[in-house]
C-alpha cells in the first residue's frame, strides 16, 4: 500500500476537484468561471501532490518548454476570458507535457477487465497501439 502525507492527500483532492470542474465548464458550454477554478486548483493540487521544487522542474525543462507555455498559456488565456482558445491551448500543452506517461497508462487500462477489452476492439485497438509505441518518458 502506498503512503500518502497530509499535503498529498489535499493534492488529490484538489486536482480531483480541479478536473471536475474543467470537465462540468466544458459541459456547461465552456464557462469562464469554472474553467478558471478548474485550472487553478488542477495546478495547484499537482503542486501539492509532487511538491512545489518537483512541480517547478517538471514544467520547466528545457525540451518541455514549448509544451509548458502552451499550458500555461492557455490557462492564463481562460482566466482573461477566452476559454475556447485557452482549452485548445491547454489540451495540446498538456499532451505535450504527458506523452511520456500515456503508455503507461494505456498498459494500465488494457490490465482492466472491461476496459482492457474495449481497447482491443478494431478500431480502437489501432490508435490505442500508436500512442502506446511512444517510448519517450523523461
Amino acid at each position: 500500500m502506498i503512503s500518502l502525507t497530509d499535503s498529498q492527500k489535499i493534492g488529490i483532492g484538489l486536482t480531483g476537484f480541479g478536473v471536475f470542474f474543467l470537465l462540468f465548464g466544458m459541459i456547461l458550454f465552456f464557462d469562464k468561471a469554472l474553467l478558471a477554478i478548474g485550472n487553478i486548483l488542477f495546478v495547484v493540487g499537482l503542486a501539492f501532490v509532487i511538491g512545489l521544487e518537483r512541480t517547478f522542474r517538471f514544467f520547466f525543462q528545457k525540451h518541455k518548454m514549448k509544451a509548458t507555455c502552451f499550458f500555461l498559456g492557455g490557462v492564463l488565456i481562460v482566466l482573461i476570458g477566452w476559454p475556447i482558445v485557452g482549452v485548445c491551448l491547454e489540451f495540446y500543452g498538456f499532451f505535450l507535457l504527458f506523452r511520456g506517461f500515456f503508455p503507461v497508462v494505456i498498459g494500465f487500462i488494457r490490465r482492466i477487465p472491461i476496459l482492457g477489452s474495449l481497447l482491443n476492439l478494431p478500431f480502437i485497438s489501432g490508435f490505442v497501439d500508436k500512442a502506446s509505441e511512444s517510448n519517450n518518458m523523461v
